[in-house]
């Protein structure tokens, strides 16, 4: 069964009924009236704060951008990336590619301009669909990116080099597109990184999609009664697939445009949500804001609220025992997984087993886990080796690079890269990535990148970055820095010459120290964390 069916069935049972929602709290933050009364009083669409769509109108919108690209001459194969913030089109879209028998692209909305255009070439895109906040990234690249031959923009004021999505789909119909799919058809192609952080795109088809939404509503239960709400950024499969149990059940999500503690409790209040999916800075933001008596819990609804369950980041027990003093009602869980699997749900927790919270879990429904030696053997029990997963949602390949793809499957198996141990109960703990990917408020990091920054600057010599624990971010990026002779630069000035990163990649930390290498001019991360980390500093927040 191709994912597009989930839609259709919801659209016939339940097609009345609010699908989607979203909330613009930046919108509304003086309105002195509710999210709900507030959306009846707008004008301007364009700035909305509260806006909806039912069922019906979700398979609608999506039939109709199915026929655009089929109409313009898009084929079974063909690929459409998509470039948005979290709104109430990105799904329609998603869904109406995937009707077309197209192979749908998220790109992460991070990414500059040139990691737009290396991604667009390494998936082969024939379109792209980008929002508002993109325009100049896009247009920096519009002329360089000979393979995409459409272009449309979702938004009011199209720019030159595009165009309007919202004006051309008005004139498509809305009924289902005569394309025949099947579950073995290729759906979507997710993009993943290693520790050089150059992208690899990740091919799965619609069985992955669907047993996603399959693995979501067995773990969390999901009945149509329930209401999800979404923070995290669609384009990543960790939001989507736990949204994939909404679509199984025909509930309604509440997508949500900002993290603000007030805003995140005032949308379960007003939505009556009843799981929210957190990363830990978020859950840490709102146990600050409850004990500093900035937030006051009496003011929300909150009873409904049934699971709170976090993922993207190792999770310290601490916050839990901490959550549970407030809601202690919740159920907890926590889910393992990577893009190369479909997100998360391969490894799972379980709501039943709060006490063994610090593991990742067991496998997940429908999957098989084993941990390995160098040489692929299992190791017993509390021995370290890598993980290793198998399962109907294991990425097809990496498009288009077959030494990649055979250097993580085999026989059916995806090596994680992650290094684990199972314990005397058949739980499995992380013990550290083979991978120098930093995890950083549940964004990937790549060391390399930030490296290869710095070694611009005429004062160092040598740098490495490395993740250092941090009880909100799970990991910060630090640089030991080993400056040229007779060179003197300061911590300050350093701080300003990565001001021409992204600030989500500039280092937290800044250590002048000598860096390491190995005889084969490797740096020694290894030996730098237990410099700078040391086992008792890890072992302690794990304990912790």
């Amino acid at each position: 069964m191709p994912i597009t069916e989930l839609l259709e069935k919801n659209a016939q049972m339940y097609g009345d009924e609010v699908s989607l929602v979203e909330i613009n709290p930046k919108a509304m933050e003086h309105a002195k009236v509710t999210w709900r009364e507030y959306s009846l009083i707008e004008t301007n669409p364009m700035e909305a704060g509260r806006t909806e769509i039912t069922w019906k109108e979700f398979d609608k919108r999506s039939n109709r951008f199915a026929n655009l690209l089929l109409s313009r001459g898009i084929k079974k194969g063909d690929k459409v990336a998509i470039l948005l913030m979290n709104c109430l089109e990105w799904l329609p879209i998603y869904f109406g590619i995937l009707k077309a028998g197209a192979i749908a692209v998220p790109l992460n909305y991070r990414y500059t301009a040139e990691e737009i255009k290396y991604c667009l070439e390494l998936a082969e895109a024939d379109v792209l669909v980008f929002g508002p906040e993109f325009i100049g990234r896009v247009e920096e690249i519009s002329d360089r990116i000979p393979g995409v031959k459409q272009t449309f923009y979702v938004g009011a004021e199209c720019p030159t080099f595009a165009e309007s999505y919202d004006y051309l789909v008005k004139f498509m119909r809305s009924i289902k597109p005569d394309v025949e799919i099947t579950d073995d058809d290729n759906a979507a192609i997710y993009f993943s990184s290693g520790t050089t952080g150059f992208p690899k795109a990740i091919l799965h088809a619609h069985r992955s999609l669907v047993h996603s939404a399959i693995v979501e509503q067995k773990h969390h239960g999901q009945t149509h009664d329930d209401v999800f709400l979404c923070i995290p950024p669609l384009y990543h499969t960790g939001a989507k697939m736990h949204w994939f149990g909404s679509l199984i059940s025909g509930g309604k999500a509440v997508l949500l445009k900002g993290i603000k503690p007030e805003w995140i409790l005032q949308a379960v209040s007003e939505e009556e949500c009843t799981i929210v999916w957190l990363l830990v800075p978020w859950a840490q933001d709102i146990l600050d804001a409850i004990e500093s008596g900035e937030v006051k819990l009496d003011k929300y609804k909150l009873d409904q609220w049934r699971l709170m369950h976090i993922g993207a980041q190792p999770v310290p027990p601490s916050l839990i025992k901490r959550w549970k003093k407030y809601f202690p009602n919740h159920q907890y869980d926590t889910n393992y997984g990577l893009s190369e699997s479909i997100g998360p749900g391969c490894v799972h927790l379980g709501v039943e087993n709060i006490h063994k919270v610090g593991a990742i879990g067991k496998a997940g429904y429908g999957w098989e886990v084993k941990i390995v030696d160098k040489d692929g053997n299992t190791v017993k029990q509390g021995e370290v080796g890598e993980l290793c997963v198998k399962g109907p949602g294991v990425m097809r390949c990496y498009y288009n690079d077959k030494k990649a793809t055979d250097e993580v499957l085999k026989d059916g198996w995806l090596l994680t890269g992650d290094v684990a141990k199972e314990d005397e109960d058949g739980f499995i703990y992380l013990v550290d990535r083979a991978k120098d990917v930093i995890i950083s408020g549940g964004e990937n990091l790549y060391p390399v990148q930030i490296e290869d920054f710095l070694r611009k600057h005429d004062a160092i010599k040598d740098v490495a970055v490395i993740g250092l624990p941090d009880t909100r971010l799970g990991e910060i990026a630090a640089a030991i820095i080993e400056l040229k002779p007779d060179h003197v630069c300061t911590e300050a000035e350093i701080e300003d010459f990565c001001k021409e990163l992204p600030r989500y990649k500039r280092p937290h930390k800044f250590i002048f120290a000598d860096v390491p290498r190995n005889p084969t001019g490797k740096i020694e991360k290894p030996k730098l964390r237990e410099i700078y980390c040391g086992e008792s500093v890890v072992a302690k927040q794990i304990e912790n």
